[in-house]
C-alpha cells in the first residue's frame, strides 16, 4: 500500500543519512529531503526524529534475526544464534553507529533495553524453551537464560571490535558458540 511504500521510503532515506552523517547529525530535513516527501509527511510517520531512527534500528536488526528456526540440537541452537549475532556485527548500521555514536550503545547497554532488544529477548526465550522441550537445553525459566544469552551475545557484537587482534572473525564465531552451547548445555552433558 501507499502508507507502506511511503514509510519504507522514509526508513531507507534515513538510513542513507545515519550512514553518511551518523544519528547525531541526521536531521528531519535531511530525511525528508532524501526520502523526497514533506517534513510533515515525515511526522505523520513518526513523533520526533529519534522516534524515526529507534523504528530504523528496530527494522535493520530485525531484517538480519532469524526467526522461528527449530534447532535439534544444541550445536545447531548456537550456530543458529551465533549466525545471527555475526549478521548484526557486519551490518553498516552499527558499525556506523559504533564510529559515530558510541554514547547510544552505551545507552542501551548500561541504562535501557530498547524495542529490538525485548523482541530479540522474545525470540531466544521462544528457541530456549523449544530447546527445554526437545531436551538439547538445561533446565531453568526460558525468559532468564535468554536475558543472559541476550547479554552474552550483545556484548559480543558490541566488543568484537576491541579483541580483534586476539579474536578474528571466524575464532569469534567459534568462541561465541562455545559460550552459548556451554551455558545452555544440560547438567551432566558432557560439555
Amino acid at each position: 500500500d501507499a502508507a507502506g511504500e511511503t514509510r519504507t521510503a522514509i526508513l531507507d532515506a534515513a538510513l542513507e543519512e545515519v550512514l553518511r552523517h551518523g544519528i547525531r547529525r541526521t536531521t528531519a530535513s535531511d530525511i525528508a529531503r532524501r526520502a523526497d516527501v514533506s517534513r510533515q509527511t515525515l511526522y505523520r510517520y513518526s513523533p520526533d526524529v529519534q522516534a524515526l531512527l529507534a523504528a530504523l534500528v528496530t527494522r535493520e536488526l530485525f531484517a538480519v534475526v532469524s526467526r522461528g528456526g527449530s534447532a535439534d540440537t544444541l550445536d545447531d541452537f548456537a550456530d543458529g544464534l551465533v549466525q545471527t549475532a555475526d549478521r548484526i556485527r557486519m551490518l553498516p548500521l552499527v558499525d556506523r553507529l559504533r564510529e559515530t555514536d558510541s554514547e547510544l550503545f552505551a545507552r542501551y547497554i548500561l541504562e535501557r533495553l530498547g524495542t529490538s532488544q525485548r523482541g530479540i529477548h522474545r525470540e531466544i526465550a521462544a528457541r530456549v524453551g523449544a530447546g527445554q522441550a526437545a531436551g538439547f537445553v538445561r533446565e531453568g525459566d526460558p525468559e532468564r537464560l535468554a536475558a543472559m544469552i541476550l547479554l552474552i551475545t550483545q556484548s559480543a557484537i558490541q566488543s568484537a571490535p576491541l579483541v580483534e587482534e586476539w579474536l578474528p572473525a571466524e575464532e569469534w564465531r567459534r568462541e561465541l558458540h562455545a559460550a552459548i552451547a556451554g551455558y545452555l548445555a544440560p547438567r551432566g552433558a558432557g560439555r
